[in-house]
């Protein structure tokens, strides 16, 4: 679809995109009781459905990208979005719990093809100069993804479980009719697409600190949902709106983080936000009234955000002529991270809560250690390398 005359061309989808990854990850946090009792499975099984949607996704992301690079990324995005839209309505008409979580699964690998090839359609059409605040806006669109998904999916909870997968299945198929302009979702790289580049040092930092903002970001937002439950008894739409503060914090900082990247580079943002990141786990984890735990999701929401923006550029700009193949490894890291957190850090909560919150404030803290290592991180350039 060629750019309409005397406008430029459509890119909002590239963001609405974002937005769907995240959201789908963490969707059935809030009702993992509901779905439970819904599908006469246990609460255990339940809650398997943000590792069955995590898993699938971060390890089809170790190849998608450069796939969808040689086959073309719009054609595979809107493919994608198709698929991602049927498995959500499959989702929310499963008999079964078997039969939900295999939709799940499906709903991951389908967006396996969707979000890094959108990081890397940004970096190929926003100019160097603002390519900071584009990457950061996209960021803020995944923080707002997970940190709205409790909140939706929680108010449908009120009404019925099932209700909850109606929004991301409408929002795949307005994708899909009204795709990104061809001039936003081209691949610009020419000839064969190697793999062999994908192998550098800013990419392997790209990918490290990806994993571990996933690993304390997702830890930050199923150990907040338990505990506004156990300790001040809030039903399903209460949780969803503390967690809910996560995304109103990224896309509030989404602008100003993404031009602070543009200024100061990687390494000196990426160490004040994962700072910020740890501040944010103790203050949620600590605060002894629910508004200091939103004050923690608060700052762990623009701190997110910001490691995101640091992350989607250090990988796609590490990659020029496999932008996709190198945003999907630095995803799959990142989901890899999400998927490990429930696993590491909720036995540590239900042993002391305290606990788990801290062991989860681990990861911004080994991501210091990443970002003072790294001495030969610098911004990446105007133009693309």
């Amino acid at each position: 679809m060629a750019s309409r005359a005397g406008r430029g061309p459509r890119v909002w989808p590239l963001y609405a995109g974002g937005f769907l990854g995240p959201y789908g990850s963490t969707m059935v946090t809030p009702m993992v009781h509901e779905v439970a009792a819904g599908l006469h499975g246990s609460v255990t099984a339940a809650a398997a459905a943000v590792t069955a949607y995590m898993v699938p996704f971060a390890v089809l992301l170790l190849v998608s990208g450069t796939l969808a690079e040689r086959w073309g990324r719009g054609r595979v995005v809107r493919a994608a979005l198709l698929v991602f839209a049927l498995v959500s309505a499959l989702c929310a008409a499963a008999p079964t719990m078997e039969l939900f979580l295999l939709g799940r699964a499906v709903q991951g690998a389908a967006n396996a093809f969707i979000t890094p090839l959108l990081v890397a359609s940004i970096i190929d059409l926003v100019p160097g100069e603002r390519r900071g605040r584009a990457l950061g806006w996209f960021a803020g669109m995944q923080a707002a993804g997970q940190g709205f998904s409790p909140l939706i999916t929680g108010v449908a909870a009120a009404w019925h479980w099932r209700l909850a997968f109606v929004f991301p299945a409408l929002l795949a198929v307005v994708l899909v009719l009204l795709p990104p302009d061809a001039a936003a979702a081209a691949r610009r790289a020419t000839g064969a697409v190697p793999w062999r580049v994908l192998v550098n040092r800013r990419l392997g930092s790209a990918a490290a600190l990806s994993f571990l903002s996933y690993l304390g970001a997702v830890g930050l937002t199923v150990l907040v949902v338990l505990r506004v439950a156990d300790d001040f008894g809030f039903g399903p739409v209460q949780r969803g709106l503390v967690s809910a503060a996560f995304g109103v914090a990224g896309v509030a900082a989404a602008g100003p983080l993404g031009r602070s990247a543009e200024r100061v580079g990687p390494r000196p943002l990426g160490l004040v936000l994962n700072a910020l990141l740890a501040a944010g786990l103790l203050a949620a984890a600590l605060g002894p009234d629910p508004l200091l735990v939103v004050v923690g999701v608060l700052l762990a929401g623009a701190a997110v955000t910001g490691i995101r923006t640091i992350v989607n550029e250090l990988a796609a700009t590490s990659a020029p002529s496999n932008r996709g193949g190198a945003a999907s490894l630095a995803l799959a890291a990142q989901f890899f991270g999400g998927a490990l957190a429930p696993v590491l850090w909720v036995p540590l909560y239900h042993l002391d809560a305290r606990w788990g919150f801290a062991a989860a404030c681990t990861a911004p803290l080994a991501a210091l250690v990443v970002l003072l290592a790294a001495r030969s991180l610098r911004r990446a350039p105007g133009s693309p390398t």
